[in-house]
This record gives C-alpha cells, sequence and structure tokens, in this order.
C-alpha cells in the first residue's frame, strides 16, 4: 500500500531509520553546526509547507542540563486541577441540555489530560505565563474528546468503554454523540479566539492555524481515513507510522507546538519544540499499541486485547514486543534530546512528561 503523502520527519521515516538504519547522515541538533549547509530546509508538518531558517539563527549551543528535581505527581495534579477547572467553566450546563449534558459527559471524564498539561509546560518553556495558553490547551482536549466520541462509534471502532466507563453514544445514542463530538470541534475554536488574551493577534491566528491544520484533512482526519482503508490489507511499517504519526502524533505536536506560540517563542524554539513532540506523539501510540497486548481492561479504562482480536497492524505485530519496547526507548532518547537548548528548570516538566508517556500503565 503506497501513500501520495510523506511524512516530513527529519526528511526520512523515523521508525525506518531507527529499526534499520538507512544510514543517511541527516543533522541531528548535536551536529555541529559547521557541517550544516548554508540554509537548512525544515518541513512543518502542520503547513506542509518548507520554512529556510538561516544557520546564524541556529547558533544555539545545547546546554549541559542536569534535570533539577522536579514533583512531577504534584505537577500533573496541580496543572490538571487548573485544566479541568477551565473545561468546567467553558461548558455550563445550559439548553438543549442533553447536547450539554453530553459534550460535558466525555470532556469531564477525567483522563490524563497529556495534552492540555503538554501545551501549558511549552508555554512555560519559552517563557509565557500559563494563563496564556489555557484556553489553547482546553481547545485541544476537547478536540481529542471529540476524537474519541467519534472513534468509539459503532462505524469506526465500535467501543463500549473509554476512561473506564461506557462510551458517549450507549450512554446518549449514537445520533447525539455525533452531534456532541461536532458541537466539541466547533466550541475548540471559539473558545482559543474569544477567550486567549494579552498574546498578539496574530500569534493567535497562527496557532488557530497550526490546530486546525492537525485536525483536518491532512491531520488526524487522514490518519483515521488510512486506518480505515488499511483494514484487511497488508499494512508494513512506514504505512503504520503514517497512520499514527497522523491519527495520534499530531495533535500531540499542535499541543506543545502551539503552547510555545502562545507563550511568546521564536520560529527555533518552536521547531524544537515541534521535533520533541513528533517523538513523543509516535512514542504515545507505541506504548498504547504496547499496553493494548500487556495489560487488562480494568487496568486500561477501555478495551484491551482489541487490536489483536480484530487483527489490526501495530508496533508488536509488526515488530515484536521487544523491538517495539526498544523503539520506544530510542523515541524517548530523541525527545528529550530536542529539550538540551532550553533551560532545565524550565524543560523539566517535558522531560518528565516524556518518561511518564513512556513507562504509563494506561
Amino acid at each position: 500500500m503506497a501513500f501520495l503523502t510523506t511524512i516530513p520527519s527529519n526528511e526520512t521515516s523515523v521508525l525506518l531509520k531507527t529499526i534499520f538504519g538507512s544510514g543517511l547522515k541527516t543533522p541531528s541538533s548535536r551536529t555541529p553546526f559547521s557541517q550544516y549547509p548554508k540554509t537548512l530546509p525544515m518541513k512543518i508538518q502542520a503547513t506542509n509547507v518548507v520554512h529556510s531558517i538561516q544557520i546564524q539563527d541556529l547558533i544555539t549551543k545545547p546546554r549541559k542540563n542536569t534535570v533539577p528535581e522536579f514533583q512531577f505527581d504534584d505537577y500533573m495534579v496541580k496543572k490538571a486541577k487548573t485544566v479541568n477547572k477551565a473545561l468546567d467553566e467553558a461548558i455550563p450546563l445550559q439548553k438543549p441540555i442533553i447536547i450539554h449534558e453530553a459534550m460535558r459527559y466525555s470532556l469531564l471524564a477525567g483522563g490524563k489530560r497529556v495534552r492540555p498539561v503538554l501545551c501549558l509546560a511549552a508555554c512555560e518553556l519559552v517563557g509565557g505565563d500559563e494563563a496564556l495558553a489555557i484556553p489553547m490547551a482546553c481547545a485541544v482536549e476537547m478536540i481529542h474528546t471529540m476524537s474519541l466520541i467519534h472513534d468509539d462509534l459503532p462505524c469506526m471502532d465500535n467501543d463500549d468503554l473509554r476512561r473506564g466507563k461506557p462510551t458517549n453514544h450507549k450512554v446518549f445514542g449514537e445520533e447525539t454523540a455525533v452531534l456532541a463530538g461536532d458541537a466539541l470541534l466547533a466550541l475548540a475554536f471559539e473558545h482559543v479566539a474569544a477567550r486567549t488574551s494579552n498574546v498578539a493577534s496574530g500569534q493567535v491566528v497562527k496557532a488557530i492555524a497550526e490546530l486546525a491544520t492537525a485536525v483536518g484533512s491532512e491531520g488526524l482526519v487522514a490518519g483515521q481515513i488510512v486506518d480505515i482503508c488499511s483494514e484487511g490489507k497488508d499494512v508494513t511499517l512506514k504505512d503504520l507510522e503514517y497512520i499514527h504519526v497522523h491519527k495520534t502524533s499530531v495533535l500531540l505536536e499542535a499541543a506543545v507546538v502551539c503552547g510555545a506560540i502562545m507563550g511568546g517563542g521564536n520560529v527555533i524554539d518552536v521547531e524544537r519544540v515541534r521535533k520533541y513532540a513528533r517523538n513523543i506523539g509516535l512514542l504515545f501510540q507505541v506504548v498504547d499499541d504496547i499496553l493494548d497486548v500487556t495489560k487488562s481492561s480494568e487496568e486500561l479504562g477501555k478495551t484491551a486485547g482489541k487490536d489483536l482480536a480484530t487483527d489490526k497492524a501495530t508496533y508488536p505485530k509488526l515488530m515484536g514486543l521487544s523491538r517495539a519496547k526498544k523503539f520506544a526507548a530510542e523515541l524517548v532518547g530523541r525527545a528529550v534530546e530536542e529539550l538540551s537548548y532550553f533551560d532545565a528548570a524550565r524543560a523539566a516538566p517535558l522531560y518528565h512528561l516524556a518518561n511518564y508517556i513512556a513507562y504509563r500503565s494506561n
């Protein structure tokens, strides 16, 4: 199976380079700058355009950072509490009651809030205050929740359990579930546009465009449709990477990039956090696939073993469990390498979030 669109991940497939070694000498963040070309083309995932960054803009040496002591659990609880409060306030229970109940049911069902926390952490990484990115963090979680509601529908994955609770369509019916997802998607963009303050309008527009592209036919939807069309067919590692870079990774990437934009990050900072996010986004899916075959439904809060039962292509299936775990460890290393250019204290949450995603149990 071949696709017309390639994955712009350091110009070649991350997965194929990692597992098989392409022999290509792609400059990394640690490559001496004298070895870079005069200008360094960087393909931008969210816009499918090529930016040419002058080499003098890149002369920033990586810091010899030692990750400071950091209370990660406390940080996650605090940030999740902030996000949950903002989400609750974003969707009051109003008429029509049924649709707002359905929206709130899935949006406020708990969950790890990884994407909005990543958004806030990226904002603070580049020197911004979390208040600048809270509307965007909420928008990312609204879109993520929309994707879960729709993904669970009988016409898609036909799942009965999500976050330890019956899925939206099981509680409210398929018609209402579809509309609840649609309403969350629309509200996400309204919320960013209407609630963001103290951020330049040009930056807000740039972030909205980034988020919209991540969700549309070149992002999340692309991953979903290729995944659907791949059922019952032989899927290669390259095909699988395409599906998950778009279906899973792209929204994580948008969360981090939009947070950095809202925080006032310059173009170099934004592209470095993009590389970080692209790696942890793919990592998230690799770990998801591993957990699906190693954990129970009770541990996961969703149906376990479903990929195996439906003969779906996964990293453990195509690579074997041991190699999938090794690949996950390599993705963590690639991600945290990008953080070495930033202040260690500000980068600490993102270091720990990468490891949290790698070693989570559900």
